[in-house]
């Protein structure tokens, strides 16, 4: 461990600091993003060896500061998450080098670069600490880097407060986080994190439950479950696609590493069941919400955005079912959800990132990110096309990608509620696989918009006829995380046992030799007997019925002379004013949900001269209420405001005053610490 980490710094630090040493930008480009894919495969080798190590590895650096220790632990947990970090990072590194020429005009490619670079290791770091005071020093680089470089172009209109709001949603979650170290502190003595595991007595349960909510309120923060979701859509869009990427991609999944953390570590997976079904509602009300707006969504990236927080709460969904199961005594069942929940994190770690990357590529081709704007993007972008759509199909849980085989595995463990003893459970596990199952299909017609619009039929505007396949480090990137979603569906006979040796220490109980059947061909909850699945045959039977198809019409073909012509568009010239809108496709789904959109909607009609019923020119704009600004965070802040105005009065410019209130505090302190 020692020797990797040694050299994983080291790539991490060269390629922060170097591209500062030097003004070409060619060589910047090379030596940060070099750097970076350097320290991405080391991570990669990093968390395998963690992964198969047979005790965790830790390597630790006392300080002078009192209650920081620089500790580092490698178990199992922080393995995979260093994995999952990696591999993301390798790959929008490698992205970053072609991408970067983007903001030659606009930014310094060298502080970009270092800034990606310190970025990747914070996230690295912070699933390897061992230390609360570390841990939060950590976490704060990361959100702070993450801020610097989501307002990496400053002077457009709306970064600064997409950045700013970021900025304010990242430290009401830490301040959480603070609370919540503190009470494990309070009874372990010290801020070490084996000191929490092992405390010389055990909490109590009042400060157990405070201490679950204070944890799920400031990571649920950073991982943006709902209602705390709403910097994501303002942030992610606003910074660099490769950092969006890696942003939604494994920023918000370290949350859901520090929630695994504090319930099945720290708290040693001793738990009351409402704690679970409290995670289990979270996840699907934030699923459910978050694939409803995306719908709603044309700007490309804040449609994105918005599927993090439908797959946080997917993941969150696995999790708490893992967590209810685990309350009653199910083992195995715990450890079925908690793998499925993780089993989505790497996924949407690498279709997310995809997905963002393939957005970027668009945006680099087209200079826009209205998906009104694109059309017949495939014949002009065919490989960038080609990744978007295995993204696009994996992220809608099309059989037999990686996002089918996770979400499928969440939603097995839901159904398999009838073996818990509880009534209300029994029904509501299962609704909450309603609600997925929902989810699913929202997200495949939210995707369906999201691809045909964007890259099939003709071109809606000068950008989109104007566009040229990205250069091939942006593809070779995109292709990386492609792969991914390949492998990650077709081989979950690699997967689970390696996720296995996560779940295996969390829960006590190991389910690879249950979950996986016929040498690992077949996918079980537990028990083949309930349902099984096998994405290697699923993959087989469509390719061999795509090659029969084609072989009958071949067959059938032969001596019929093809003909090619247009279209017949009812005897008018087809031209992109006839193709369905993105805001026509969703129309009826509005119209559905019209009780949670709200939609405002504003039409402007033109008439003929001759004739009030022949249309000139028609305009059909609607808006959406952002529910939880308009309902909640506005008349928060509003109060504070009024707050705030109100102790104004104290701050009247006398440096004598001032004084006189530091010294009444000094006072009060002191007679209360008395």
């Amino acid at each position: 461990m020692t020797a990797l980490l040694t050299v994983l710094l080291a790539c991490y630090l060269l390629g922060g600091l170097l591209p500062l040493c030097t003004s070409r930008p060619q060589l910047q480009n090379t030596l940060a993003h070099g750097g970076a894919a350097a320290g991405g495969l080391t991570g990669i080798v990093l968390g395998l060896v963690g992964l198969f190590a047979a005790q965790p590895l830790t390597l630790s650096v006392p300080s002078n500061i009192p209650f920081l220790t620089f500790a580092l632990r490698l178990d199992p947990l922080a393995a995979f998450f260093v994995l999952t970090i990696s591999l993301a990072g390798l790959a929008a590194s490698i992205y970053a080098q072609g991408y970067v020429s983007e903001y030659a005009d606009r930014a310094s490619i060298g502080v970009v670069g270092s800034l990606l670079n310190g970025f990747v290791l914070s996230m690295t770091l912070v699933v390897l600490a061992d230390n609360g005071f570390f841990f939060l020093i950590l976490w704060e680089v990361m959100s702070l880097l993450s801020y610097v470089l989501v307002v990496t172009e400053h002077e457009r209109p709306g970064v600064r407060e997409a950045g700013l709001f970021y900025l304010i949603m990242t430290h009401v979650g830490t301040a959480f986080i603070i609370l919540t170290f503190v009470i494990f502190s309070q009874e372990a003595g010290s801020f070490s994190f084996d000191d929490f595991r092992h405390p010389d007595q055990r909490l109590p349960d009042g400060l157990r439950s405070i201490a679950f909510f204070t944890a799920l309120i400031g990571f649920g923060a950073k991982a943006g479950i709902v209602p705390l979701h709403v910097w994501l859509p303002y942030a992610h869009p606003a910074a660099p696609a490769h950092i969006s990427a890696l942003m939604s991609g494994v920023m918000i999944k370290t949350a859901v590493y520090a929630l695994i953390r504090v319930y099945f570590d720290f708290l040693e997976g001793v738990f009351p069941w409402w704690w679970g079904f409290t995670v289990l509602s979270i996840g699907a009300v934030s699923a459910l919400l978050g694939v409803m707006y995306a719908l709603m969504e044309h700007d490309l990236k804040s449609l994105l955005a918005f599927h993090s927080v439908e797959n946080i709460g997917i993941i969150l969904l696995g999790i708490g079912a893992g967590m209810i199961f685990h309350a009653y005594g199910l083992h195995e069942l715990a450890a079925l959800g908690l793998l499925a929940g993780l089993y989505h994190t790497i996924n949407h770690a690498m279709f997310k990132a995809l997905l963002f990357l393939g957005a970027g590529a668009v945006q680099f081709a087209t200079h826009t990110r209205d998906i009104e704007e694109y059309g017949g993007l495939l014949r002009r972008m065919p490989w960038t096309g080609l990744f978007f759509l295995v993204g696009a199909v994996s992220i809608a849980a099309l059989p037999p990608t990686n996002g089918f085989v996770s979400e499928w595995l969440v939603f097995q463990s839901l159904i398999l509620s009838v073996q818990l003893p509880t009534l209300l459970l029994k029904l509501m596990l299962p609704i909450a696989a309603a609600i997925l199952a929902l989810t699913g299909a929202l997200a495949l017609v939210c995707f369906a918009k999201a691809f045909g619009m964007a890259f099939l039929a003709q071109p809606r505007s000068g950008h989109a006829r104007q566009a040229v396949e990205v250069p091939v480090s942006m593809r070779v990137g995109m292709g990386i995380l492609a792969g991914s979603c390949v492998l990650l569906g077709l081989a979950p006979m690699l997967v689970v046992p390696l996720l296995d040796r996560v779940t295996g220490p969390l829960t006590g109980v190991a389910i690879s030799d249950k979950v996986l059947a016929l040498d690992g061909w077949v996918v079980a909850p537990v028990t083949v007997e309930f349902s099984s699945i096998s994405t290697p045959v699923l993959a087989a039977l469509l390719v061999g019925a795509g090659l029969l198809g084609l072989l009958i019409a071949r067959r059938l073909g032969k001596g019929v002379q093809a003909r090619y012509t247009r279209t017949w568009g009812c005897g008018l010239p087809l031209t992109p004013r006839m193709e369905y809108t993105a805001t026509g496709f969703v129309q009826p789904i509005k119209q559905v949900f019209e009780t949670v959109y709200q939609p405002t909607v504003k039409l402007e009609r033109e008439f003929l001269e001759q004739s009030k019923y022949f249309l000139r020119h028609q305009r059909v704009e609607f808006h959406t209420e952002p529910l939880f600004e308009t309902y909640l965070y506005r008349p928060v802040v509003r109060k504070l405001l009024a707050v705030a105005e109100r102790l104004r009065v104290i701050q009247v410019g006398s440096l004598h005053l001032y004084l006189t209130y530091i010294f009444v505090t000094l006072v009060l302190l002191l007679l209360w610490a008395g």
